[in-house]
């Protein structure tokens, strides 16, 4: 009865993460990722902090003039997070368009286009740039799926011009994609016409304070944080990645949370004092060090635990994940392991994130660690992202080592139980190097 609903479990939550749209999402994220990091540590590097006499903003200040290094940050921010919601539009469509075998430069430079066309205008008739970032996040989402299932059906219901053979390939995908891509635009005009007159206001201030707002703040919450961690390893212990299945539905919800706590650092405000605790940065580098689970304080118990035999299967698979864990890269220990369907190590390697996920909230939202103000690449290791995420704190490189100590007292019982138990069965082996090791365990 137990592996039935086991197997259903797996079944259902393999079929989520394969899901077209979802995947859409993901990839769509994971395409611009390397523009928000690039984004983030320009933030940082405008407001780095002094190392005693030495400043570096104030040195380079020196050179480029007062004020002028920080126009470098401010104008590749401009680039990035500042449009992060029209980037979002155009690689979600993009994706989605491709699973479906569409020309996905078309369908993404159409909702691009929706995209902008639904931006308020200022009063001199500009582009609001508060809705083509982070706080449009929702709307670029929505827009993207509906306006390349719109494509899709206008393609394949041939609502096209199909070009005479020997017109090159670039241009008969453009004719092809003119009418749809009309029909398209004009329902967009059609409906952005609508809300003006009927509802007052664009669908970017309906969609954030009746969606978007509410669940921000949710999402900021202790409760939400340890339902994300729960439910990521949950989903890894079964052999699903959950990163990438619940990416999908975290991403736009906490990424505007990083994106405000940026804007304020870049405008001044300490890292102590920005509004937001859970976002992105902060599970990956107080919570996933070494990846999901917090597998590189796994690592260090098996090191310590087995210390005294050095052909023993634990030790060797630690051996051979320990560089890849060292930048958050866990599949080795997970799947050699194996922590995948193995019930010893079920119980540490949800627990010990979930643990995690309190210790750090409690340390950032009481001040006792700024908070998180910048996006880092997923594989920096742990102390050096601790310290770069807080906007150079020895506050966040301490807290990170705090949970390592936690992390390894909590699962070294269960590698001890582990090892025990593989000792038991490899009793009747022949292998002599580990029958003379197997006492060596402590």
């Amino acid at each position: 009865m137990e592996n039935r609903y086991m197997q259903k479990f797996i079944e259902i939550a393999g079929r989520i993460g394969s899901q077209r749209h979802l995947v859409a999402i993901r990839d769509g994220f994971v395409a611009i990722m390397p523009l928000i990091i690039i984004g983030s540590l320009a933030v940082l590097i405008n407001n780095f902090p002094a190392f005693g006499a030495f400043d570096f903003v104030g040195w380079m200040n020196g050179i480029f003039g007062d004020g002028n290094w920080q126009l470098v940050g401010g104008t590749i921010w401009n680039g990035s997070f500042a449009v992060l919601g029209l980037l979002v539009s155009f690689s979600v469509a993009y994706n989605l368009a491709k699973s479906y075998e569409l020309d996905g430069l078309s369908a993404g430079l159409i909702s691009a286009a929706s995209y902008i066309m639904l931006v308020p205008a200022t009063e001199d008739w500009g582009l609001n740039f508060a809705w083509l970032g982070a706080q449009g996040l929702f709307v670029a989402l929505i827009l993207s799926i509906i306006t390349t299932e719109l494509f899709k059906v206008l393609i394949r219901s041939n609502f096209t011009i199909k070009m005479p053979e020997g017109v090159p390939d670039g241009v008969a995908r453009s004719f092809k994609a003119l009418i749809p891509a009309s029909i398209i635009l004009i329902l967009v005009g059609l409906f952005q016409a609508l809300m003006t007159v009927f509802a007052e206001q664009s669908i970017f201030e309906f969609i954030f304070t009746v969606i978007q707002e509410p669940l921000q703040g949710l999402g900021n919450t202790l409760p939400a944080a340890m339902i994300v961690a729960f439910l990521n390893h949950l989903l890894w212990f079964f052999g699903l990645h959950g990163t990438n299945i619940i990416g999908s539905v975290i991403e736009p919800l906490y990424l505007p949370l990083i994106e405000e706590n940026l804007r304020l650092f870049q405008e001044g405000t300490s890292a102590f004092d920005v509004p937001y605790t859970v976002t992105k940065p902060f599970l990956d580098s107080f919570v996933f060090m070494g990846g999901s689970g917090t597998t590189i304080a796994l690592l260090i118990a098996i090191f310590l635990v087995v210390r005294g035999q050095q052909k023993h299967p634990y030790r060797e698979v630690a051996k051979l994940s320990a560089p890849a864990g060292l930048f958050n890269i866990n599949e080795p220990v997970v799947f050699g392991l194996p922590i995948v369907l193995n019930p010893i190590m079920l119980i540490p390697f949800i627990l010990v994130p979930v643990t995690l996920t309190i210790v750090s909230y409690i340390a950032l939202s009481t001040g006792l660690v700024p908070k998180t103000v910048a996006i880092v690449p997923w594989t920096t290791p742990p102390i050096l992202s601790g310290y770069l995420v807080t906007g150079g704190s020895w506050r966040g490189i301490a807290l990170q080592i705090i949970n390592l100590g936690i992390a390894v007292a909590m699962y070294i019982p269960f590698v001890m139980a582990g090892v025990r138990a593989l000792n038991k069965d490899m009793k009747g082996t022949d292998s002599n190097d580990y029958n003379q090791d197997r006492d060596a365990v402590v």
